[in-house]
């Protein structure tokens, strides 16, 4: 009975760590590895959005928005005072495209932005998703414990 009991809370506690990994697309990957991943590493702040529409690779018609980003501040690739980034999603002639695994990015929106080079001379978010780190008023990077100091630390860290 109390292997049962064991065998039991084991498997909670694994359903309880698997279950959100692949609701959130699959295993988490952490600041550093995104950060040493990433192309290029930049703070900077949505200054204009620019959403066409756009045919895949696989044939599917989408709306793709073309954010110029402001550039304040670079920790890893060449420094720029401005930079394109291309993210699905957006709202086009009155019809709107929300992408789960990419945050939404409106002008004035201050981010870290983990980036790589996109076939088209822009860029687009590292690992989808996980390479955009939104930061509040305060430096706080939203729904973390993390800084801006911290990926200041963590990008000094991985190296250029």
């Amino acid at each position: 009975m109390k292997r049962r009991s064991i065998f039991a809370v084991n498997l909670f506690a694994l359903t309880l760590w698997v279950v959100p990994a692949f609701a959130a697309g699959g295993r988490q990957v952490d600041v550093n590895e995104r950060i040493k991943g990433a192309q290029r590493v930049v703070v900077a702040k949505a200054v204009k959005i620019t959403p066409e529409w756009r045919t895949n690779e696989h044939g599917d018609k989408l709306i793709v928005s073309h954010v110029t980003l402001e550039v304040e501040e670079t920790f890893k690739g060449a420094p720029a005072n401005v930079m394109s980034m291309d993210i699905e999603g957006g709202t086009l002639n009155g019809v709107t495209l929300v992408v789960s695994s990419l945050p939404s990015v409106k002008p004035g929106d201050r981010a870290v932005f983990m980036l790589d080079a996109a076939p088209s001379g822009s860029h687009v978010p590292h690992l989808k998703g996980m390479g955009i780190l939104k930061l509040d008023s305060n430096n706080h990077i939203e729904r973390s414990d993390l800084r801006l100091d911290d990926i200041r630390r963590v990008a000094a860290s991985a190296g250029r």
